[in-house]
């Protein structure tokens, strides 16, 4: 049996469940975390308006340097917390273009997905489905947020039939802990216990990302507060699961 956490991109499984995972490795259990859009976009890729800015913000310049030193940060990361890691080659929503080479996010990350991101979503799904093992658990984002990559993965996992649980996607679930009921209505929340030892790593798996730092928590100081404050309202993690 392994737990395959959905991950869309180079951080989020680690940022939301890293404490989780840190428990299921000092336990025995496999753990795989797939990645989905973190393909590089090639080299010549015209960058639109808001792809540049998210770039200034993570200090980054051109995608050559965007995914060296994502990817990087992404398996310090997982080796952090005993997770091995599958990438998928998808782009992130910043770089994907229409046929007539228009981006379809060129202006606003925090929309609902593109129509043309349809297709995505049966790819994902198929993927999965030839990916899975009967008894595998997996974990899928609830898409607090609204990220078009958190909303696609998780309609993806819901597509595949396969049973499914939800972790609550940080920081957005701090940003707008508002959203979490709708986000989650139908699905049963349980509390997965964490000890202040794998509260500590879970800050220390977390801050490997440092490209990330500044756009997602401003300082690593911040993070392992606002780790620190969502891990003290229950001792532990939230998981969702169908009822």
């Amino acid at each position: 049996m392994r737990y395959i956490y959905l991950s869309p991109h180079l951080d989020d499984a680690v940022l939301s469940c890293g404490g989780i995972i840190l428990n299921q490795r000092a336990a025995g259990i496999p753990v795989e975390i797939w990645n989905w859009m973190c393909g590089t976009p090639p080299d010549d890729l015209p960058l639109s308006e808001l792809a540049r800015s998210v770039h200034a913000g993570w200090a980054l310049d051109s995608v050559k340097e965007v995914y060296a030193v994502r990817l990087a940060e992404d398996r310090f990361a997982a080796s952090r917390v005993d997770a091995k890691t599958r990438n998928f080659d998808f782009l992130d929503s910043i770089y994907r273009q229409a046929d007539d080479g228009s981006f379809l996010y060129s202006d606003e990350i925090f929309v609902p997905p593109h129509v043309n991101d349809t297709k995505l979503i049966a790819e994902i799904a198929a993927l999965l489905n030839g990916n899975l093992r009967p008894d595998d658990r997996l974990v899928a984002p609830l898409g607090i947020g609204n990220h078009p990559d958190h909303v696609i993965v998780r309609r993806a996992a819901e597509q595949t039939g396969h049973p499914l649980r939800y972790y609550a996607d940080i920081p957005y679930t701090i940003w707008y802990p508002e959203q979490l009921a709708a986000q989650s209505a139908g699905l049963a929340a349980e509390v997965i216990p964490l000890s202040e030892e794998a509260l500590a790593g879970w800050q220390a798996a977390v801050a490997a990302y440092g490209s990330q730092m500044a756009s997602l928590f401003l300082t690593e100081e911040r993070m392992r507060t606002a780790l620190e404050r969502y891990w003290e309202k229950n001792h532990g993690i939230q998981i969702f699961e169908r009822k």
